[in-house]
């Protein structure tokens, strides 16, 4: 008797729904549940990634508060200077000298993690705080998580925003290929 090494009726259907139901709770789950701005926890430093508008002001404004001694912001633009970035953002040249760092390396939301690691050891931060865009800080607390150092006590503090469904859409897909190329050891 010779048997049949195809699957079940049906079965493929089947993971194909489940595979569809899990990724329409997970986006639903990931719009309407953004992550927040922080409180008023204090952390050894903060890290602001650059892009959307709203993420270094509020860095700024942590780091004059006293709730992070030093501050990085990640993915400066190479033709930025510091004297540039002081007067855009009213920072003081001894706030500037004493406690901010422009980081020219990064890119793209995982090489500013490299950037931010990099920078978390040189300074021997502890605990971070971690500015970036609402629909944004999944992923650059995923990246951060893997690149920095066990341990690392990482504070989302998240800039509101309006996102668009394309902008969520996308960032949620961004994310899950990111999981996924991590799973596979991308």
């Amino acid at each position: 008797m010779v048997r049949s090494l195809r699957k079940p009726p049906g079965l493929m259907r089947r993971i194909a729904s489940f595979l569809l139901l899990a990724w329409v709770l997970g986006f639903l789950w990931f719009a309407l549940t953004l992550p927040q701005p922080a409180g008023s926890t204090r952390t050894d430093g903060v890290v602001a990634l650059t892009g959307a508008g709203g993420r270094i002001p509020r860095a700024i404004e942590v780091l004059r508060a006293g709730q992070a001694r030093k501050m990085l912001v990640a993915g400066v633009d190479s033709e930025v200077r510091p004297g540039e970035f002081a007067a855009e953002y009213g920072v003081g040249p001894d706030l500037l000298s004493c406690c901010v760092t422009l980081g020219y390396e990064s890119v793209d939301t995982r090489s500013n993690a490299q950037e931010t690691a990099r920078w978390i050891a040189a300074q021997r931060i502890q605990s971070v705080r971690l500015v970036t865009t609402d629909w944004h800080m999944r992923r650059a607390v995923f990246d951060l998580w893997l690149a920095g150092p066990n341990g690392l006590v990482i504070v989302e503090d998240a800039v509101r925003s309006r996102p668009s469904l394309k902008t969520l859409f996308i960032e949620y897909n961004k994310l899950l290929a990111r999981m996924v190329a991590w799973a596979v050891g991308l």
